[in-house]
């Protein structure tokens, strides 16, 4: 009776450390899965590369080649350089336009493009802006440039500024930020002008952009002799 009792101990432990080793094992199991979690929706997403947006560029030679965003650009395969006599059927951001961009241009841009007109500030006289065919210039509002040339000014935008400014108005914010991150400095733009490009994008034309940009101007004592017109770099 002895050895039966010695073997059921026996027995009884055996059953018991082989149930303690299956419940460690299935435990680890867990624990594995746990740690294993599924791919979430956004988690493959492939970066932008390439801009949505078709972008162009009149280039009259004015700038510091090294210095002038819209030829980095170029290089970079981000937008068209165009000659004097090729036309453009999008958007142009320039002096000569009568309204701001806004939400109510982004179906333009989306088929026709967003072009700029890279010019030096102190040969504005000299741009021939009247013979650049475009069926739909554009003022930009407002706003604070962060390229080293300017930074700090009001209006004074490169042109990776511009193109990037007027594509968050319209919504086309993924693009801009493509942009703005082939230059060191580029993140500092959006920081800048946070508050107000966040407002600008919200408005439904330019009535409203121009609404928005002389109220935030009001409020911050500044509404007096501010140049209104964007003039690009």
């Amino acid at each position: 009776m002895g050895n039966n009792k010695q073997q059921r101990f026996r027995t009884h432990r055996q059953n018991h450390a082989q149930s303690s080793r299956h419940q460690q094992q299935q435990q680890l199991s867990l624990e594995d899965d746990s740690q294993t979690s599924l791919p979430e929706s956004g988690e493959h997403q492939e970066e932008l590369t390439t801009p949505k947006i078709k972008l162009a560029m009149w280039d009259f030679g004015q700038c510091d080649a090294k210095k002038c965003t819209g030829r980095k650009l170029s290089r970079f395969g981000m937008l068209k350089e165009l000659r004097v006599s090729n036309g453009f059927g999008g958007i142009v951001l320039s002096p000569v336009g009568k309204s701001c961009v806004s939400r109510e241009d982004y179906s333009l841009i989306q088929n026709k493009g967003l072009a700029v007109v890279d010019c030096s500030w102190a040969r504005l006289d000299d741009v021939p802006f009247v013979r650049l065919r475009c069926s739909a210039p554009r003022l930009l509002p407002w706003l604070v440039a962060a390229n080293p040339i300017n930074y700090g000014r009001p209006c004074q935008l490169s042109c990776v500024e511009a193109l990037s400014a007027a594509l968050i108005i319209c919504g086309e914010e993924e693009t801009a930020n493509l942009l703005l991150s082939k230059f060191n400095w580029g993140h500092a733009f959006t920081s800048l002008n946070r508050e107000l490009l966040k407002a600008y994008s919200k408005c439904e034309n330019s009535a409203d952009i121009i609404s928005v940009q002389n109220a935030w101007l009001y409020k911050r004592g500044r509404s007096q002799g501010l140049p209104l017109i964007l003039r690009l770099r």
